[in-house]
């Protein structure tokens, strides 16, 4: 088992252990350095491709960035929770009742080596995760297909594999850009705590459709 601490876990990998470290702050990451394989290539572009990038998300207000780190301080993986812009259909639910997995990258050297599992790990170790629905959209062409050697069908089924252990579930949505693609897929997590009157309103705004509006309309 990896050790654990609060904020900060041990990881093994096949290459050897690594740092994983959550609720990183911006102070905190401006003393790292960023893996340059995070870059532009012929067909695929890394989420983050300046270290900035991840400053900036760790000073959203609850976000949660989770760096994999090496040697000590070297980013070799990254992960990004944070609540959806305010013009979003997933803000729509209310305040602080959702929130996005808006990135999990592991630069290619490192990839098949477990990482994004504990990133995964401690991206879901926000102390108010079970109050909080967590969602991610699977874009495909977001996916370094030519790096990993899959097909997007088989990335696609190695995602949602790895986030279904971790209480995910597939959910069908009308929302216009994953349904640009049969590949692309949306999954939620419901926390425990979250009320049931939330998750029906959830189901709903999966389709756009708003109950309370149709009953007062």
């Amino acid at each position: 088992m990896p050790e654990t601490s609060k904020n900060e876990i041990k990881w093994p990998t096949h290459k050897g252990d690594i740092l994983i470290r959550a609720l990183c702050t911006a102070e905190d990451i401006r003393t790292y350095t960023f893996d340059t394989q995070f870059g532009i290539y012929a067909q695929y572009k890394s989420l983050y491709t300046k270290r900035e990038s991840l400053e900036r998300k760790a000073a959203e207000p609850g976000a949660n960035v989770v760096l994999a780190t090496i040697n000590p301080g070297h980013i070799i993986g990254f992960g990004v929770l944070a609540y959806p812009d305010e013009d979003e259909r997933w803000a729509k639910l209310g305040p602080g009742i959702m929130m996005e997995v808006q990135a999990l990258e592991v630069c290619r050297s490192w990839r098949s080596a477990g990482v994004a599992k504990g990133i995964l790990k401690m991206l879901l170790s926000h102390p108010k995760i079970e109050d909080k629905i967590v969602y991610l959209v699977g874009y495909s062409w977001t996916w370094d297909l030519d790096g990993s050697g899959k097909s997007a069908q088989e990335y696609r089924r190695m995602l949602m594999h790895l986030y279904e252990s971790f209480g995910f579930r597939e959910y069908q949505t009308n929302e216009p850009n994953i349904c640009l693609k049969t590949e692309n897929f949306f999954m939620g997590r419901i926390g425990e705590n979250v009320d049931k009157d939330i998750i029906t309103r959830f189901k709903w705004l999966l389709f756009d459709v708003y109950p309370d509006v149709i009953e007062n309309g």
